[in-house]
């Protein structure tokens, strides 16, 4: 891309503003941050909470010094999450980025019996970051090592499932749709495993979507494939712009 003057608001070099975005499927949440970042031509843009590429939803993205420095209080509070479970399919990512290794087959099972068993996931407990996660280990995340082929394990941390309900069950696809409320640095695909197993016969997270972070809803976000279309990209970022004061006015801080 070429290089990008800082934009002018209002007759004003633009220098922090906090954008909640839609991300995508297929797409990093990287390439948000570097569109925005092109888009502004601000330098320091960061964004509050990583969304895997397969995955879509809500991203809050902070850009300019006077926003990126709350970044870790913008990720604070609870996530809530729509997510879709493979049951009978177990894969080496926990996600629908890895290969298969392992199938079963799936018992018959009725919402009810789904229903008892989500339920015991709820409250307070340990989680592990999987080995394909932007976890840190010496310096670099955790699938850096696991892409080579070494698995890294590291210490389980607390979590707590505030919330778990079973949306719906196809009992002929063997695919569940929960939502989740969750706290910060819940992995979900670790929670989709964790639940396969609980049932008997594995399960990987075939499909992920933020919809909530704090008090930010993804029904107030920024289309993100607008960004990356048509000539209005930057009009339609600058229409979705909080101030870092709002912004923390919006997450209740």
């Amino acid at each position: 891309m070429a290089k990008r003057v800082p934009v002018q608001v209002n007759g004003q070099e633009l220098t922090a503003g906090v954008f909640i975005i839609d991300k995508p499927p297929e797409m990093t949440s990287f390439a948000v941050v570097k569109k925005v970042r092109w888009l502004l031509g601000i330098k320091k843009v960061g964004h509050a909470g990583t969304l895997d590429p397969f995955a879509t939803g809500l991203l809050v993205v902070c850009a300019g010094r006077p926003a990126t420095r709350h970044i870790d209080q913008f990720m604070a509070g609870r996530k809530t999450y729509q997510a879709t479970l493979q049951l009978g399919v177990e894969t080496e990512t926990q996600d629908p980025e890895g290969a298969v290794t392992a199938t079963a087959v799936v018992p018959k099972l009725t919402t009810g019996q789904l229903e008892a068993v989500v339920e015991e996931f709820v409250g307070a407990q340990m989680q592990a970051p999987p080995p394909f996660s932007a976890a840190k280990h010496k310096g670099k995340p955790l699938y850096h090592y696991a892409r080579q082929g070494i698995m890294i394990k590291k210490e389980a941390k607390p979590i707590e499932i505030y919330s778990l309900d079973v949306n719906r069950y196809d009992a002929e696809t063997n695919q569940m749709v929960i939502t989740v409320s969750c706290s910060r640095g819940t992995y979900i695909r670790v929670l989709a495993a964790d639940i396969g197993s609980r049932i008997g016969c594995g399960a990987h997270l075939i499909a992920l979507r933020r919809t909530r972070s704090g008090c930010f809803s993804v029904n107030e976000a920024i289309n993100g494939k607008e960004l990356f279309t048509g000539d209005k990209s930057l009009s339609i970022l600058l229409d979705g712009m909080m101030t870092v004061e709002e912004a923390f006015t919006a997450n209740g801080k």
